[in-house]
C-alpha cells in the first residue's frame, strides 16, 4: 500500500470534512455513556472551533494511490483556558505547568486502511509537530468511552490515564512525563 502523508494549511481544512463527520458517527457507534452527545458533532461543531480557539493548527493526511484522504490527525497549541467551557472542564487547569497546552484532538482512518501502519504514522507526524513548541509541557489526548482500539493505541504510544470527565463520557489522556511531574507536585 502506497500511502503519502501531507500537511495541508488551515485554508484546506475542508478537506477533512467527511472524514471529521465519519469520525463523529463512528465515535457514536462506539459509546455506551451518553450517545446522544454526538447528534451535533460534526465538521462544523468541532474542527472549525477548534482550529479558530487555537493559536497554532496542524493537520496531516493520508492520502492513498487514488489521491483520496483516507485518514487525518488533527492537532494544536491552544491556551489552557480554551479547554474549559460550557460543554466541560477538560483537565484541572491549575496542573498544566505553561499558559499552551499541546492536544491530538481529532483522529481518523477509514476502516478499510487500519493495520497497515498509517495511524503509527499519522501519530508520529502529529506528535513531532506538538514538540517543537519549547515552551509546551502538556500534551493531551480525549478518547470517547467505547473505542478501547484508541485507547490501547494511545497508552502504546506513551500517554497514561489522567481522568474521565462528562461520567465517562471522554477520558482524558495525558502525556506521562507531565503527569509524573504533576504527581511530583503534590509531593
Amino acid at each position: 500500500m502506497n500511502i503519502k502523508y501531507e500537511v495541508i494549511p488551515n485554508e484546506k481544512a475542508e478537506l477533512c470534512r467527511e472524514l471529521c463527520n465519519e469520525l463523529m458517527v463512528f465515535q457514536k457507534s462506539k459509546t455506551s455513556i451518553k450517545p446522544e452527545l454526538f447528534d451535533s458533532m460534526n465538521f462544523d461543531t468541532r474542527l472549525i472551533p477548534s482550529m479558530r480557539s487555537a493559536i497554532y493548527n496542524h493537520i496531516v493526511v493520508a492520502i492513498d494511490e487514488e489521491y483520496k484522504i483516507v485518514g487525518y490527525a488533527y492537532s494544536n497549541i491552544s491556551p489552557k483556558e480554551a479547554y474549559s467551557n460550557d460543554f466541560a472542564t477538560f483537565f484541572d487547569l491549575s496542573s498544566v505547568r505553561g499558559e499552551n497546552v499541546g492536544c491530538l484532538s481529532q483522529f481518523y482512518i477509514k476502516q478499510e486502511y487500519r493495520q497497515f501502519g498509517i495511524g503509527s504514522k499519522l501519530f508520529d507526524l502529529s506528535i513531532e509537530w506538538l514538540n517543537q513548541f519549547d515552551d509546551v509541557e502538556d500534551y493531551f489526548i480525549f478518547v470517547s468511552n467505547g473505542n478501547s482500539n484508541a485507547l490501547e493505541f494511545y497508552k502504546r504510544k506513551g500517554f497514561g490515564f489522567s481522568h474521565e470527565i462528562l461520567d465517562g463520557f471522554i477520558t482524558v489522556l495525558r502525556n506521562k512525563d507531565s503527569i509524573n511531574a504533576f504527581l511530583q507536585g503534590m509531593r
